[in-house]
Order: C-alpha cells, then structure tokens, then sequence
C-alpha cells in the first residue's frame, strides 16, 4: 500500500485584536493546539492590555506557535502614522494598480504597527501578514518587504498563491486573484532574503450557506510540505458586527476545530501542524 509523506502545516487564525469575540476563540484554539499561528491587529481598541497578556502567555507555554502582525492598511480603521481614516478595500486596490497611493505613508505605517508589535510582545512578530491581503497590492508589498527587512529580518511574510492544477484554481476567483498577486509579491520577497510559505489555501465566499466542515478538508489536498491555511474563527459580539461584514461563519469555523472532525481530517491526510 502506497504510504503518503508527512506533511505539515500551519493553521493561522487572523484578526486577533479585532474585536473580544474573536480574541477568546483563537485564544481556545491555540491553547488546545488546534491551530498553531494568529495574526494580531494592532489598531483596534479590542487589542487591550489583557489580550496582549493572554496571547504572550500561550506563546510562553507553547513557544512554537508563531504570532505575527496582521498589517492593515484597510477601513474602517485609522492609520496610527497620520489619525486618518484608510480606503476602504475596493478603492485601495484600484488606487495601488494605478500606483496612486504614497509609498513613503505606506512604508511609515508598516513601521509604526511593527514597531508597536515589539513594544506590545517585547520582540518583533514571527510572521507578517495582510489584513484582507492588502500586503500583497502594487506600491503596498514594496513598502511592506522594506520595512520588515528593516524591522523584522527574521520574520517570514504570507504569500497566498496556492498549489494544484490552473483549472482546479479557476473556479475560485478570490483566490485567483491571489495567486496573480503572489507571483510578483513572492519574487521581490525573495530578493530581500524575506522567507514565504510555501503555498496557501483556505479562501472562500463567506456565505452564509458555506458548510465548512465539508470545506476544510479539500484545502489540505494539493497543499504541499510548509504550506499554510488562513481561517477566521471568533464569537460574534456588538464589536465585531461593527468593524467586519465576516461574522456568522467565524463560528462556523470554531466549532469545526474544536470538533473531532479535524484532527481525523489532518490524520486522514498524513498532516500534522507546525
């Protein structure tokens, strides 16, 4: 019988920070290893002393999940350089591909929510990645990949092209869209000595119809050795309804990591996490 190799992977559970919800659910998950990575938003109020403590606590206890910045650069929230407000996310990415945007304001936000990282954690973040993938858009990765070679050499960024057949990809246009993105954004980062994931999965239409404990396991076919899946799980309270339209498949998706069904998905595929 043909044995397949053992793969592992990260599991990353964006938006810590975004709202309290969000913060107790991937703190769960962490603290029973269902997951092994959270990007944490530096500019929500919800991003309190107390959840700055409990994250650095499981980092302590479990020093090999990574904690990493999810930069955001995206409404309804305000830059921390200037106070003010930032495009929302279709308007961000129309003014990057026609390279309208202040690549020096840029390069200075990216600094300043690194550098509050380090103050919040006492060290910079394990990973870096984007809220809403804005990392990825012209004139935005060139000041990203700048500052994190400045503040944060070690750090590996996301790169969200994923593996498998074109034909198979197609049908996911998001995720096509990603890819494109990734290609050019996974060239320069390797110029810069920056490390990347090897592939990504885990994007969908956030529908309300969307079983995802059907979902999940077709992320893990084509993923190869050091790839990472994105997921978004939270309880959903007054805070998160205020800042993000992703709200009701935030606990779809906890309760799919905290069933049995998980851990027998990654077994049934010779998977393990990071």
């Amino acid at each position: 019988m043909r044995v397949t190799p053992l793969r592992t992977i990260r599991i990353c559970a964006d938006d810590y920070g975004i709202a309290p919800g969000v913060n107790r659910a991937i703190l769960d998950l962490l603290d029973a290893g269902r997951i092994d990575a959270t990007s944490v938003m530096m500019l929500p109020k919800s991003l309190d002393a107390g959840a700055i403590a409990a994250l650095a606590a499981i980092k302590q206890r479990r020093p090999t999940i990574s904690v990493g910045l999810h930069l955001t650069l995206t409404a309804p929230f305000t830059a921390m350089t200037t106070g003010q407000p930032f495009k929302a996310l279709k308007a961000m990415l129309l003014a990057a591909l026609m390279r309208r945007l202040d690549g020096a304001a840029l390069a200075a936000e990216a600094r300043a929510q690194l550098a509050a990282f380090r103050t919040a954690f006492g060290r910079p973040p394990d990973h870096v990645d984007g809220h809403q993938h804005v990392h990825l858009f012209p004139q935005v990765r060139d000041a990203v990949l700048a500052a994190i070679a400045e503040a944060a050499p070690h750090a590996s960024v996301r790169q969200c092209g994923r593996a498998g057949s074109w034909a198979a990809r197609i049908a996911d246009r998001k995720g096509l869209v990603l890819d494109i993105l990734s290609a050019t954004f996974r060239r320069r980062a390797a110029r810069a000595g920056i490390a990347t994931n090897t592939a990504f999965a885990g994007t969908y239409d956030f529908d309300g119809d969307v079983d995802f404990a059907a979902l999940f396991p077709r992320f893990l076919d084509s993923l190869p050795d050091g790839g990472l899946v994105m997921c978004h799980p939270g309880f959903v309270d007054a805070e998160l309804r205020r800042l993000d339209p992703l709200t009701a498949l935030r606990e779809r998706e906890y309760a799919y990591f905290m069933a049995e069904a998980f851990p027998q998905a990654l077994a049934d595929k010779n998977i393990a996490l990071a």
